[in-house]
């Protein structure tokens, strides 16, 4: 059982590395922790003013999802590591994301690395929830009410998927359900502003 444990440590580890202030401090700008929403993630990255940073953050932060469930997926035959491991390091690395441990446990929201995690398990699933983000960004403008969105959506569509498209795992569901309460309970402050009229859109820069 040591596999799938290590698998597991691996996949939180790579997670936390917050490529928000990693890319920041990398391109000589201001921590993204220190302005805008204090989030650090690629949405607020790109209240700097760097369209590059966010691109990178966004990219990097949806590849340490991907990857820690591709290589379970790609050599866990050869060390027991079946679909239940799969989840896990997807969950994992979420986590990571959310409590990094070399960064006082303060991280991100998840979205990017929860589509990282989502492309791993099935790529459709991931256009799929994507398109549901898109959809809402561009007729409301917020990109914390489309994430929430895509949070609910993305295990409705697996599920709906299974059978068709892919044969659904139990425990990919499960982590997938886990992800998306993790996911809306992080937008909590979000949920606050939106019924208060006062959450910034998508392109208005935050004080």
């Amino acid at each position: 059982m040591i596999w799938p444990f290590l698998a597991t440590l691996a996949a939180y580890l790579i997670g936390s590395l917050s490529f928000a202030v990693i890319v920041s401090r990398a391109m000589g700008l201001a921590d993204p922790r220190s302005y805008g929403s204090g989030n650090p993630g690629a949405t607020n990255v790109l209240r700097s003013g760097s369209k590059a940073a966010a691109i990178v953050t966004l990219l990097l932060d949806a590849a340490k999802g991907w990857l820690p469930v591709v290589l379970a997926q790609a050599f866990g035959a050869d060390f027991g590591l079946g679909a239940g491991t799969q989840a896990l390091a997807g969950l994992a690395a979420f986590l990571g994301h959310l409590y990094p441990v070399f960064f006082r446990f303060q991280g991100g929201k998840g979205v990017a690395t929860a589509l990282g995690v989502l492309l791993a398990f099935e790529p459709l699933l991931a256009l799929a929830t994507l398109l549901t983000f898109a959809i809402i960004v561009v007729f409301f403008r917020y990109v914390s009410l489309a994430s929430m969105v895509a949070a609910v959506f993305a295990p409705a569509y697996y599920l709906l998927g299974d059978g068709v498209a892919w044969t659904a795992s139990g425990y990919k569901t499960l982590a997938l359900m886990a992800m998306g309460v993790l996911l809306i309970w992080r937008h909590r402050e979000n949920i606050r502003r939106l019924l208060a009229g006062t959450e910034s859109k998508l392109g208005s820069k935050k004080k």
